[in-house]
């Protein structure tokens, strides 16, 4: 197993989304500018990632598109998929769940939770949705790995904590709470607000 720093991992999964709308394009090799390019990075940076997930062409047309994605994707993906759930089944987490299921064969959203009455046990976005009392039992028995929290900010430590009890290995955050978790959990954080005023902040700073 090649440990891959966070960043390079990031890039890879971009990288293989794009690979993925050249080949339904019809484009069978690439060269590292031409990816570059499409990444706003430079070509140095492409060829040092593939280089260090042990790929590499001696093709003067580039790369293989094709087997750089069955690269990437063995390194990124497991053989027998991974589970993940939503919790928060309000407009952002129905807009995660609805778009993102089918985007991708190995990582599935299979669950997700609500301490809403009035949602559980109906099909939202797709997908069933649970109470979060049954949060302990859900988890073992469906496999679920990956928590995408999009709860209230008020809820998000209680959540967290109810999610690394209930065994799940991996956070995604969309609140704007910052959490704290154990070392054997890995845990990714996006704050839209902080984000969004990132972006406000270069286009002043461009007038």
């Amino acid at each position: 197993m090649i440990k891959l720093p966070e960043k390079t991992i990031g890039r890879l999964s971009e990288y293989r989304r794009t690979l993925l709308t050249c080949l339904g394009k019809g484009k069978t090799h690439i060269y590292s500018h031409e990816l570059a390019n499409l990444h706003n990075i430079t070509a140095v940076q492409v060829r040092r990632d593939i280089m260090l997930i042990g790929y590499s062409t001696t093709l003067k047309k580039g790369y293989d598109v094709k087997a750089l994605i069955s690269v990437i994707s063995g390194l990124i993906d497991t053989d027998q998929g991974m589970n993940a759930a939503v919790i928060g089944v309000g407009n952002l987490g129905k807009a995660i769940t609805s778009y993102f299921n089918g985007k991708r064969t190995k990582l599935k959203i299979v669950a997700t939770f609500d301490t809403d009455p009035e949602k559980a046990n109906r099909v939202i976005a797709g997908v069933k949705c649970y109470p979060m009392s049954d949060i302990n039992k859900l988890v073992k028995d469906f496999d679920i790995r990956i928590g995408i929290m999009t709860v209230p900010p008020e809820n998000a430590v209680s959540v967290s904590e109810s999610l690394v009890n209930a065994g799940i290995k991996g956070i995604l955050n969309y609140t704007s709470t910052p959490l704290n978790v154990p070392a054997n959990v890995h845990l990714e954080e996006y704050d839209m607000i902080t984000s969004l005023e990132k972006v406000a902040y270069f286009v002043k700073e461009k007038k």
